[in-house]
């Protein structure tokens, strides 16, 4: 984490707050690319984690042969046609400006679209990670990846002119590298789940069937999320995405903090599921609930400091409006708490008022941001408050759910007793 946030200063003074703002704007929508695997990395944790649960190692490992396979397919198709489609975009308008050349965006596009389908596939072992539970070993990843572009950009800083293709040429290669070395350690800690080539529907088949859904959820999640920088980019200047994106950067470190702690969960929730320790969870969503009691303080710590931070951080120079500040605080809270119920949702696979949820938030987001920022002038504030707006849904349904949920097993469980 430490690392990411001084590549942020270096980054901004190598390519200066205009085009890094189309940067982070193509960090964005390249990212959608991701969301392509229909599910596959969600369903593959699930169901790999279930077979461990259940001691059919045999049919793990299967499952994995499966996903890597499915995956690479999907990988490939999508590089071909992504390739060929940026010949036909407008790249200047998409991210509207005229400060890097046509030719330059659709480089840098290529660049990035080619390793983040690279990475689309050896990325899997970040589910199968979550599935064993060592997801500690994921911040291993992220911390390699993150000391890589820190090298490198200050590197390129000090060596070069300005060039976007060149950061995203080593943006691909330090995520690439992070996935291959956990890769490696992963498959020499359990050689029995090394993945062949295997496709076969009797596994295939269940990882899109709970992947679809996975699917759905997270095309909606990438509409709330990530349109704010298009948004953003369309109606006021690439370079005001620099303030959101350092702003949200800054709370980011909450989130991560917070995901060090409910992350494991996800895959702890289905094992206990699948061993009927009910106990066991309902414990842990308790104290979940006084965990994100400790994150509200620190929330409203960091609202409290956050301009003499940033001041220190990037430079006075930027000037970050209090309401940006004041309206990502609340999403984080909001965030985190509708976290802590999903974490459990997707472990057990009950996503589907989840899906629901999530579909009616993506319908809603652009509408109420777009009214915010026109109609009441509320500038960068409205596109974060519309966001807010929009996970409100999920906020209120997802912990009915659970309750529901953890109720109705308990009553299972003593009528088999009975």
């Amino acid at each position: 984490m430490f690392a990411s946030f001084l590549a942020i200063p270096i980054m901004i003074s190598y390519l200066g707050p205009e085009q890094f703002g189309v940067w982070s704007t193509l960090l964005t929508v390249i990212s959608w690319v991701v969301f392509f695997d229909l599910g596959v990395g969600n369903g593959l944790r699930n169901k790999v984690a279930e077979s461990l649960a259940t001691k059919e190692r045999g049919e793990a490992a299967l499952y994995i042969a499966s996903g890597y396979t499915l995956i690479g397919l999907i990988a490939m198709a999508l590089w071909l046609s992504a390739t060929v489609i940026s010949f036909f975009i407008p790249w200047q308008a998409v991210f509207n400006t005229q400060a890097i050349a046509e030719t330059t965006l659709r480089a840098t596009v290529q660049i990035a679209v080619f390793f983040i389908l690279l990475n689309f596939w050896i990325g899997l072992i970040g589910a199968l990670l979550g599935a064993v539970q060592k997801t500690s070993v994921i911040a291993l990843g992220q911390l390699i990846s993150n000391l890589v572009v820190l090298g490198l950009v200050y590197v390129l800083n000090l060596t070069t002119d300005a060039s976007i293709s060149y950061l995203a040429v080593i943006h691909g290669f330090s995520l690439v590298a992070a996935n291959i070395s956990l890769s490696l350690w992963f498959y020499h800690r359990y050689p029995e789940l090394r993945p062949r080539l295997y496709l076969n529907k009797q596994h295939t088949n269940p990882l899109l069937h709970v992947g679809l859904q996975f699917f759905t959820i997270q095309l909606a999640v990438l509409v709330i999320f990530t349109t704010d920088k298009m948004l953003i980019t369309q109606l006021f200047g690439p370079q005001y995405v620099t303030q959101y994106e350092v702003v949200f950067k800054l709370f980011s470190a909450i989130i991560f903090l917070h995901g060090l702690i409910s992350g494991p969960l996800w895959s702890a929730y289905t094992d206990a599921y699948h061993r009927d320790d009910f106990q066991w969870i309902e414990g842990m969503l308790g104290k979940q609930l006084i965990i994100f009691a400790g994150f509200v303080i620190m929330v409203i710590m960091l609202c409290l400091t956050a301009k003499p931070i940033i001041a220190l951080w990037i430079g006075r120079e930027l000037a970050v409006p209090l309401p940006l500040i004041l309206t990502t605080s609340m999403f984080v809270l909001i965030f985190l708490w509708n976290s802590i119920f999903a974490m459990l949702v997707n472990g057990i696979g009950k996503i589907k008022l989840q899906l629901y949820t999530a579909i009616v938030a993506m319908l809603v987001n652009i509408p109420i941001s777009m009214f915010l920022v026109k109609h009441l002038d509320m500038g960068l504030s409205g596109i974060v408050l519309g966001t807010i707006c929009s996970l409100i849904f999920a906020a209120v349904a997802l912990p009915i759910q659970v309750y529901y949920l953890i109720k109705s097993r308990w009553n299972f469980c003593y009528k088999l007793e009975g």
